[in-house]
């Protein structure tokens, strides 16, 4: 096995298993802002897979996102029944809404992709990988989390289905 197979089920152990490092790397990220620039990706394999390069113009940045359902402020058209239900099943996966609010912050830079870190009780935690369009070679586009051309996004616009049924979505 390769470097990055050992890295990859080292990473998978901790997290399965609750480990005293996870268990400490979560309650440091707790402390800290929702949106944190890395140093360096912590699930290295993952990150490598997705297109990542330590090179000038790449980074990595962590987001902290909000579990659960998520509750309608109010009864919007009136208090008729059909009209008064409490929570709605949202279009964006957790992890689309992390790669927009990074996007957000760093405007000047693109998101490659995401991948997941770890979890709690409270918060879902993102590692976003970000790239300079010159450091790319500008063939990225604008606002690739928007318009839901990251993978995570492709899952929201219904690019993962085949068959019949699905010729619309793409």
């Amino acid at each position: 096995m390769g470097m990055y197979s050992y890295i990859q089920k080292t990473f998978q152990a901790e997290y399965h298993e609750r480990a005293a490092i996870y268990r400490a790397r979560l309650s440091k990220w707790r402390q800290e802002g929702a949106i944190v620039r890395a140093e360096r990706p912590t699930n290295l394999a993952r990150a490598r897979t997705l297109g990542y390069k330590a090179k000038q113009g790449w980074c990595i940045v962590r987001v902290r996102v909000g579990r659960g359902m998520r509750k309608r402020p109010h009864p919007w058209g009136g208090r008729k029944p059909g009209k008064n239900y409490a929570y709605v099943q949202p279009g964006k996966s957790l992890q689309h809404i992390a790669e927009e609010r990074a996007a957000r912050r760093y405007m000047n830079l693109e998101v490659l992709n995401s991948y997941f870190v770890g979890s709690d009780g409270q918060y879902k935690y993102f590692e976003i990988i970000l790239v300079e369009p010159e450091a790319f070679n500008g063939c990225l586009g604008k606002g690739r989390a928007f318009r839901g051309l990251t993978s995570s996004g492709r899952r929201g616009r219904g690019l993962y289905s085949k068959g019949i049924g699905s010729e619309k979505t793409r």
